[in-house]
């Protein structure tokens, strides 16, 4: 099948990292997958949760949610702290995607806050804000670092994420909307950059599949997944 700006199955799309986004959270990036773009913010408080108090470690949890106008169709705002439960399930997977990759020991008890606001929606909102959240977090790092409110350097990896899904029979890395609405298989994938998966979410939506098609999913997978953390090292000019 012919793809959006006729990219190979095992490309992502047009990938962009835009730092300092705003001026009030440390942590500011703009990640852009193609058309879907949100904003993620990273921020700090002093204290912890009341189960990690007294343990001299900190925590980080996140937040996500759509704007309205970020879709074709208005979408409804959260009101009176009610979330939806995709949005829920969403925030759940970003929180435990970045604490796999964070020693939350050498944050002192301190309270990493990243909230993820998708702008504009076109598929795969939830692995654009976890490969965007890491640059923004790494940020943020870098922020306490500079203030002496670290014990060490918390990050011991890379962490992005990716979708993949096969679509009329053929396997594609990084599917958009069109693509994914047409999708007999979806899964996303969250991985670092050292080879370990964090999670592999994946279900038949119209087809079952065997294991040698799982395979060929996440062999297209790691290699769009490369070009993620890539695209990470160089906006944050890592080695």
């Amino acid at each position: 099948m012919t793809r959006t700006n006729g990219r190979a199955p095992d490309d992502p799309r047009e990938l962009r990292f835009e730092r300092g986004f705003t001026d009030s959270a440390p942590g500011s990036v703009l990640a852009c997958f193609g058309q879907t773009r949100v904003l993620c913010t990273a921020t700090y408080s002093d204290g912890v949760p009341p189960f990690l108090q007294g343990k001299g470690q900190g925590w980080l949890t996140a937040e996500y949610s759509m704007l309205p106008s970020s879709t074709t169709s208005r979408k409804s705002r959260d009101r009176n702290g009610r979330v939806d439960g995709r949005s829920v399930e969403i925030q759940r997977l970003i929180g435990r995607s970045l604490r796999a990759i964070v020693d939350l020991k050498k944050m002192t008890e301190r309270t990493v806050w990243i909230d993820c606001d998708v702008l504009q929606a076109d598929g795969g909102t939830r692995t654009t804000a976890i490969s965007g959240a890491y640059v923004a977090l790494h940020d943020l790092y870098v922020h306490m670092d500079g203030r002496r409110v670290l014990r060490g350097w918390p990050l011991m990896s890379q962490v992005a994420a990716v979708s993949v899904g096969i679509v009329s029979g053929e396997v594609l890395c990084d599917l958009d909307y069109r693509e994914d609405s047409r999708a007999e298989v979806d899964m996303n994938l969250v991985k670092t950059d050292v080879g370990e998966y964090v999670e592999v979410q994946g279900s038949a939506e119209g087809a079952t599949f065997g294991r040698d098609r799982l395979n060929e999913l996440l062999d297209v997978g790691d290699r769009g997944l490369e070009k993620i953390f890539a695209a990470q090292r160089s906006v944050l000019e890592l080695s």
